[in-house]
């Protein structure tokens, strides 16, 4: 009896779903009229009729305007020049005098290495000199006198005595040599910036033992100004050789994004080989660096301007459209409709398109809303992009849909019985029997394609 009971209630399940998805639509007619009627609201009701579709996009104007060639790559920013600071004598440091990440002049004391070994033996050098140059003083004053009485002196004593005058100057000489060895080494105590630059880390502190030779105390690049090494195509290389040729050649560092320019600079020096592997050549560029923006390390995105066109059509890029029969533009025509126009170009960048042939001064193009678009479409051309979408009539259909608009087709009608009557769902009023949503029998009358029967 069980199984019996189970067998039926399946049965009865099947086909109740069975009969759900095969029951039709209640009144399609009245459907379709209500969709026609469209309680007279909205654009997006369809018309049945064949209007053209409105289409709100945003335009540009076809001008005359003078366009920069411009080369694009990738580089490093370097510094000018870099110099890791290392001791010269072997010491303890006494003094460590800047700071880390400092900016410093050429001369700029640094460190300080205890002296007092090498102030010694600069004494004692100086010491040694001053006997020399005692003794060098006497045997002139003696060699003097002897020349004063040639007829009392004898030859080879006058000889004699010149040669220890001689023999004093090669002396002297040679401690004066000494004296500017000893002078040297004891300068190396004192650590200076050999150049402008900007201190890093430090990497010995005070009271440390250093030797000459070791690792170093601090290094110091010149960022200010700076170089940006970059590589471009070997195709580009005869294009900025040619523009060296007439000058000194413009370019710009920009941003990560590629969109905002960081520095001006030109260019140096290009390499003396391109790379086989790659097939690029380098390139090094300077440029002024007083905001700090480039810093040595950084990825650079670089543009080159190698020549300018003057006076010639240009658009902007998001206007070209590329299909089967190659480059076109939708033009704006004289009574707001949109006209394909085939275009051929020039130079394309990712912002402006020169036009060679195709559009004239003064025209429209379409930059924006491309998807809706079709031939004769009727365009709103907008000043800006509008905060909430744009209205617009879709191409007409065979059967008038269900209307959006305010009053009837079966979607206002259900909408209606949901809500009960105007007062709103709240209302403690019972809603009134709703009108039939079909036509009446005289309009159905007049109409060949009106239902024979409308639903209530």
């Amino acid at each position: 009896m069980k199984k019996l009971l189970s067998v039926v209630l399946l049965a009865s399940l099947v086909g109740v779903v069975s009969y759900a998805m095969v029951k039709p639509d209640p009144a399609p007619e009245a459907t379709e009229q209500g969709g026609r009627r469209g309680g007279g609201g909205g654009v997006q009701g369809g018309s049945g009729g064949g209007a053209a579709p409105i289409v709100p996009v945003l335009a540009a104007t076809v001008a005359r305007t003078d366009v920069p060639v411009v080369l694009d790559g990738v580089g490093t920013v370097r510094p000018l020049n870099t110099v890791t600071i290392k001791p010269q004598v072997d010491g303890r440091i006494l003094k460590i005098a800047f700071a880390e990440g400092q900016d410093i002049k050429a001369g700029d004391l640094l460190a300080l290495i205890d002296p007092a070994t090498y102030q010694a033996a600069f004494d004692q050098a100086a010491a040694k000199r001053a006997v020399t140059q005692t003794q060098l003083d006497n045997a002139r004053r003696d060699y003097e006198r002897m020349a004063k009485i040639p007829s009392v002196m004898a030859q080879k004593t006058m000889d004699t005595q010149q040669a220890q005058v001689d023999q004093f100057a090669a002396q002297l000489k040679a401690d004066d040599a000494a004296v500017a060895s000893t002078q040297t080494v004891l300068n190396y105590t004192r650590v200076v910036s050999p150049i402008n630059g900007r201190t890093g880390l430090r990497l010995v502190d005070e009271a440390n033992l250093v030797r000459a030779g070791d690792a170093g105390l601090v290094t110091i690049t010149e960022i200010d100004p700076i170089a940006v090494v970059f590589t471009l195509p070997q195709q580009r290389l005869v294009e900025v050789q040619k523009a060296l040729a007439k000058g000194a050649v413009a370019i710009e560092a920009l941003d990560a994004e590629g969109r905002q320019v960081v520095e001006t600079g030109t260019i140096e020096v290009i390499d003396n080989q391109i790379d086989s592997t790659t097939g690029t050549v380098k390139m090094k560029a300077r440029f002024p660096n007083a905001r700090r923006l480039l810093w040595p390390g950084q990825f650079v995105n670089v543009r080159v301007r190698v020549d300018t066109l003057d006076g010639v059509l240009a658009i902007p890029s998001a206007a070209v459209q590329r299909g089967p029969a190659g480059t076109f533009v939708w033009v704006v025509g004289a009574d707001k409709e949109a006209v394909v126009r085939p275009v051929q170009l020039g130079l394309q960048t990712e912002t402006v398109a020169v036009i060679a042939r195709g559009l004239e001064p003064g025209e429209q193009v379409v930059t924006t809303g491309f998807a809706r678009i079709s031939e004769g479409a009727k365009l709103v051309v907008r000043d800006a992009p509008a905060s909430a979408p744009a209205t617009f009539a879709p191409p007409a259909r065979a059967k008038g849909g269900k209307g959006e608009g305010g009053g009837g087709g079966e979607k206002g009608k259900r909408r209606r019985q949901q809500e009960g009557n105007p007062g709103g769902a709240n209302s403690a009023t019972p809603p009134a029997p709703s009108a039939p949503s079909g036509p009446t029998p005289s309009a159905a009358a007049s109409s060949p394609d009106a239902p024979t029967k409308a639903t209530p």
